[in-house]
């Protein structure tokens, strides 16, 4: 994950410049460190199950097909029933294997250096027990897969992980976090385990993917506008850049600004936070007419933009 120049536009408590500005007394809100590991964690992104010591002849069996965060901050991993990963902790009987996940994130929009985060989830692998619950099942997606469970609420009836049955062709690891490491934006972070499981994801995660790309295809004009925001002379140069949201959460959104001299990073940060997707429409109109008046102060004195 490349490094970038990051510059941010956030509320200034000098009133006398506006809303906006680069003052070192603005303090950008954003998720902590726990919640942006917790996001990852729920997400969409690349995952991969690492056992050291472990030989893997294929990478791909250790690709887990699905994931999911209990309600105990557990992550429950869906893999083939014949990956290394599962013979592994069978074979382990009581004891604990050692693991870790590696979770990279990528931007949903074609950008050049597209690794957004990195995360390496380490703990302990165990199987989820034979009598697994129609719940956790539910919440791994087998039961949308494979059918309804027909209101029982364990295995025994329909095939555990070694027989004929909804697991047939994939097992069930449970790993216990014990130690979260995270790379992002913001920089090196160490997330304790309680920390992360107290976290919420955030609540447009879900979303993201559809909304950077609706504004990378719809709004490229308004997201250009936004430079001006931390760039004023370079706004105005009429240089043409390429200018591509790069991530959103609740607290505000990044873009990536480019032209012949290069490139920066930056983020907006919404007037408050979004709790849902039906906030973010109001959140983002306050951001572009901001912008439209940075780009031409004058404005201020004439019609609103909306």
């Amino acid at each position: 994950m490349s490094r970038r120049v990051e510059r941010a536009a956030t509320a200034c408590a000098d009133q006398g410049c506006g809303r906006w500005c680069r003052h070192g007394d603005a303090v950008p809100a954003k998720p902590t460190g726990a919640s942006r590991a917790r996001t990852l964690a729920t997400g969409s992104s690349s995952a991969l199950l690492v056992i050291p010591g472990l030989t893997v002849v294929d990478p791909l069996s250790m690709l887990p097909a699905r994931r999911t965060v209990t309600a105990e901050a557990d992550i429950v991993l869906r893999l083939p029933a014949g990956s290394p990963a599962v013979r592994a902790v069978r074979h382990a009987e009581a004891d604990e294997v050692v693991a870790v996940l590696e979770l990279t994130d990528i931007a949903p929009v074609a950008v050049a250096d597209r690794v957004r985060s990195r995360a390496r989830i380490a703990g302990w692998l165990t199987p989820v027990p034979d009598g697994a619950d129609a719940g956790l099942l539910e919440e791994c997606g087998l039961l949308e897969e494979r059918g309804s469970l027909d209101g029982h609420g364990s295995l025994e009836e329909h095939g555990s992980l070694d027989e004929r049955g909804p697991l047939a062709d994939h097992s069930l690891l449970r790993l216990e976090v014990g130690e979260i490491w995270l790379e992002d934006a913001w920089g090196t972070e160490l997330v304790e385990p309680d920390d992360f499981a107290a976290a919420e994801p955030d609540p447009l995660a879900a979303h993201e993917a559809d909304l950077l790309q609706h504004l990378a295809a719809a709004h490229g004009t308004e997201l250009g506008w936004l430079c001006a925001l931390v760039d004023r002379r370079r706004a105005a140069s009429g240089v043409p850049q390429e200018v591509v949201p790069l991530a959103l959460d609740r607290f505000g959104l990044r873009i990536r600004f480019s032209d012949r001299d290069g490139s920066f990073d930056a983020r907006f940060q919404f007037p408050s936070p979004v709790t849902e997707v039906s906030q973010l429409r109001q959140a983002v109109r306050a951001l572009f007419e901001e912008a439209w008046y940075a780009t031409d102060p004058v404005r201020r004195t004439g019609d609103p933009l909306f």
